[in-house]
C-alpha cells in the first residue's frame, strides 16, 4: 500500500483558508507537507496563525500583479516551492442584458482572478522549478470548462477553459525539464460559498448528477495530494473529474 508522504515539500495554495482551499491546506499538512496558505479577505480562522508548517499570506489576485509578491513570500518562507496549487476562484454572474461598462467589469474582474494571476503564478513557478530541476503545478479548473455553463456564468467557464489550455501547454512545453502539470476538473461542491444556490436549486442541481450527491472539499482534497505527491509522473497534462458522472469524457 502507497501512503501519501509530503514531508520535506513546500506547497503554496491560493484560496487557502475557505471552502475546498480549506481542506486542501489541511490535507497536504496531515500529509507532512508545509503549506504556504494564500487567501484574500478571507482571514484564517480564529486562532489560526502561522507556524513553522504553516505561513499565511494575504494577497489581492483580482490585481494580477499582487501574484508576484505573493510568490516571492511563499519562496522566502522556506527557500523555495515544490508544489502549486491554483485554487482561488470568482463565480459572479453577469448576463448579456447588463450594460456593457459592467459586463466587461465582470468579465475582467473574473479572468484577472481565474486566469492573469495563475498564469503569472505559473510562469514564477516555471522558472523556479526550472532553476531546481523540477516542481508540480496543479490547477483547479471546472466542468464548466468543458461543457460550458449557464449563460449567466459564461465568463467564468472561459475563463476556467483558459486555464486548462495553460496548464496543458505547460505540461507539454516543460516535461523535459521534470515539471508536472494537471488539471482538477469539479463539477458542483458542497460549499459555504454554495450554500444560497443549493437552497434556491438543490434538487435540481442534484438531478443532473447522476452519483446523487455533490462532492465536498473533502472529495476533492485525496486527489490533489496525490498529485503533489510526484506518484502520478505519466499522468502529465491530464484532467482529473470530480462530479459525480455529470460530465463524462
Amino acid at each position: 500500500m502507497v501512503e501519501l508522504n509530503l514531508s520535506g515539500k513546500t506547497v503554496l495554495v491560493t484560496g487557502g483558508t475557505k471552502g475546498i482551499g480549506a481542506v486542501l491546506v489541511r490535507t497536504l499538512l496531515d500529509c507532512g507537507a508545509h503549506v504556504a496558505a494564500h487567501y484574500a479577505s478571507s482571514k484564517p480562522a480564529k486562532g489560526e496563525k502561522s507556524n513553522d508548517r504553516l505561513h499565511f499570506i494575504q494577497s489581492d489576485l483580482s490585481k494580477p500583479e499582487a501574484a508576484t509578491a505573493l510568490w516571492n513570500d511563499a519562496v522566502a518562507w522556506r527557500g523555495r516551492v515544490d508544489v502549486l496549487v491554483n485554487n482561488a476562484g470568482l463565480v459572479a454572474p453577469t448576463t448579456i442584458d447588463e450594460a456593457i461598462p459592467e459586463w466587461l467589469q465582470m468579465w475582467q474582474r473574473t479572468l484577472d482572478i481565474n486566469l492573469l494571476s495563475p498564469a503569472l503564478l505559473c510562469r514564477h513557478a516555471v522558472h523556479h522549478f526550472r532553476e531546481k530541476r523540477g516542481g508540480i503545478v496543479i490547477n483547479i479548473a471546472s466542468r464548466a470548462a468543458f461543457r460550458g455553463d449557464d449563460p449567466h456564468l459564461m465568463h467564468y467557464a472561459a475563463s476556467k477553459g483558459g486555464l486548462v489550455a495553460l496548464t496543458r501547454s505547460i505540461a507539454r512545453g516543460y516535461a523535459k525539464d521534470g515539471i508536472l502539470a494537471y488539471i482538477v476538473a469539479p463539477g458542483f461542491v458542497r460549499t459555504e460559498r454554495q450554500e444560497g444556490v443549493i437552497a434556491l436549486r438543490g434538487e435540481q442541481m442534484l438531478r443532473d448528477i447522476p452519483l446523487g450527491e455533490m462532492a465536498r472539499p473533502e472529495d476533492i482534497a485525496p486527489t490533489v495530494a496525490f498529485l503533489a505527491s510526484g506518484l502520478a509522473r505519466h499522468a502529465t497534462g491530464t484532467t482529473i473529474d470530480i462530479n459525480g458522472a455529470s460530465y463524462v469524457r
